[in-house]
């Protein structure tokens, strides 16, 4: 069973998204209670490469992608119910084949 949240209480929702690669992934910051940041999104099929300033958490909650994290020597799957965790100060290059893949981003510093 996942424990990747479906609803966030107590939450303040930053209205302006965070566009990138042309539309091609979008989110919205999540501020909640003790200073914890996550952002929320969805990524169009395409391939795009994100660097990370903190260690990160991304939760696959719909679709499916494919990561390659930097200094990994492969490439792995990720579908709904999955997380995988990026080093800070690090990257990873994320492909969607098709349809829509959302996640959930949790920042763990």
């Amino acid at each position: 069973m996942s424990t990747t949240p479906i609803q966030f209480h107590d939450a303040t929702v930053v209205a302006k998204a965070n566009v990138y690669f042309d539309g091609g992934v979008i989110s919205h910051t999540v501020l909640l209670p003790g200073d914890l940041k996550k952002t929320i999104g969805l990524i169009r099929p395409g391939s795009y490469y994100f660097t990370t300033g903190a260690p990160e958490r991304m939760e696959i909650i719909a679709g499916e992608c494919i990561i390659k994290i930097d200094g990994g020597h492969s490439e792995s799957s990720f579908s709904s119910g999955t997380h995988f965790d990026v080093p800070g100060k690090s990257g990873f290059h994320i492909t969607v084949k098709s349809g829509l893949c959302e996640y959930i981003c949790s920042f763990l510093s």
